[in-house]
């Protein structure tokens, strides 16, 4: 095995470290704590969107009541009824009695009406409507308990581990429970799988039926970069708030409940993503497309293959780890001609204290022949005197 060779190589990064491993990488995979830090909130989790990491939780894992952060869910099953086909803004159901005498916070659906799916979309998300949410509930499962099989069914196969609904709307119950990290998780897959309709989220105010109702997430109103998501209060759960803001490349995701009121819960969100935003950046190293480096090649008609990334490489990490950053590319065998472009040959590795280690794929940026008889002779007869050729 080769010993690491480590060069200065692109501005702005740390190090490449040219690396050949055979059979494995022998770097730690580190996990980074995430940070502990004071609030009122009995529950929360800041998320970097990008990468998914905790930057920072407290009871992330514990039992909690979603209230109206439900309806995130109910959206998510909407939008991929949209996206695939399934379902048209300009599609109208029918208002139920159930829907038209649901209490709480309302749309306002009159009985026997039809609203369409665009107008029961920002009934939900801007003015919380549980009645526009059993209207879509119903329109697209026939009836409220079946919506919530699809919920816990699609909630199982994203990975909400311990989260259960039992309704469409977050209506007390005490089997609908969630944690801090499920919602996360949740409402980092609707930004990431839905970026046409999450753009919804932001709107401040909508009108139905005469009635103007605001958004009641208080950050779109007084944080930069706020775009959304869904409040939620019962009195069980206490004010909630899943939220997300973007700022430059960077977008954190922030569950907060349990909280004693709105004002607080204003004033908590706004704490924490402030630390968030301050305490930690996103860094893009490389944009899909890009050249990384070179790579010797083994008995081919070129000494070295251009390495390329098929996606961007960015990485979240606290401001501090930046100066001790380290990137290497690995392989995990010698690179033997022929290689045909495209072909995946190395591993883009980076690494930072106390952050978790990050791979990404690395392709042949070209094609590269092997040496005809006579040459591979020639190189093999270096490598056995000068130690040439990888």
């Amino acid at each position: 095995m080769a010993d690491p060779v480590c060069v200065s190589r692109r501005a702005g990064l740390a190090v490449i470290c040219r690396t050949l491993v055979f059979g494995a990488i022998i770097a730690a995979s580190l996990y980074r704590p995430a940070a502990a830090l004071e609030t009122q909130a009995q529950q929360f989790i800041l998320v970097d969107a990008g990468t998914g990491m905790a930057l920072a939780e407290k009871n992330a894992d514990e039992p909690m009541y979603p209230a109206s952060m439900s309806k995130i869910m109910t959206l998510y099953i909407a939008f991929e009824h949209l996206a695939d086909g399934r379902l048209t803004m300009e599609d109208a159901f029918t208002v139920s009695r159930k829907a038209w005498r649901m209490k709480g916070s309302r749309m306002f659906v009159e009985v026997n009406t039809r609203v369409t799916v665009g107008e029961l979309l920002r009934g939900i998300i801007v003015q919380s409507g549980n009645d526009a949410s059993i209207v879509l509930a119903e329109g697209l499962a026939g009836s409220e308990a079946a919506f919530a099989d699809l919920m816990n069914e699609r909630a199982a196969e994203i990975g909400l581990d311990d989260t259960h609904f039992v309704n469409a709307t977050g209506w007390p119950d005490p089997e609908h429970v969630t944690t801090a990290r499920d919602i996360a998780e949740l409402s980092r897959r609707i930004i990431m799988d839905f970026p046409e309709y999450y753009p919804l989220f932001a709107e401040k105010s909508y009108t139905y039926n005469g009635i103007r109702q605001g958004n009641r997430n208080p950050l779109l109103y007084r944080y930069d970069g706020a775009d959304g998501l869904k409040t939620g209060y019962t009195q069980v759960s206490g004010h909630g708030l899943a939220a997300s803001a973007k700022r430059g490349e960077q977008r954190l995701v922030l569950v907060v409940n349990g909280l004693e009121g709105v004002n607080v819960r204003a004033r908590e969100a706004e704490r924490l993503l402030d630390y968030g935003f301050r305490s930690f950046k996103t860094y893009v190293l490389f944009r899909a497309g890009d050249v990384v480096d070179e790579f010797d090649v083994w008995l081919g008609e070129t000494d070295a293959v251009p390495l390329v990334v098929d996606s961007d490489v960015t990485v979240m990490m606290p401001r501090k780890a930046r100066k001790e950053m380290v990137v290497r590319i690995v392989a995990d065998n010698p690179i033997a001609a022929p290689v045909e472009k495209g072909d995946p040959v190395a591993r883009l590795v980076v690494s930072a204290p106390d952050v978790e280690t990050r791979e990404w794929p690395l392709a042949a940026g070209a094609s590269v022949d092997s040496l005809s008889g006579f040459g591979r002779i020639g190189a093999a007869i270096d490598a056995l005197i000068w130690g040439r050729g990888g």
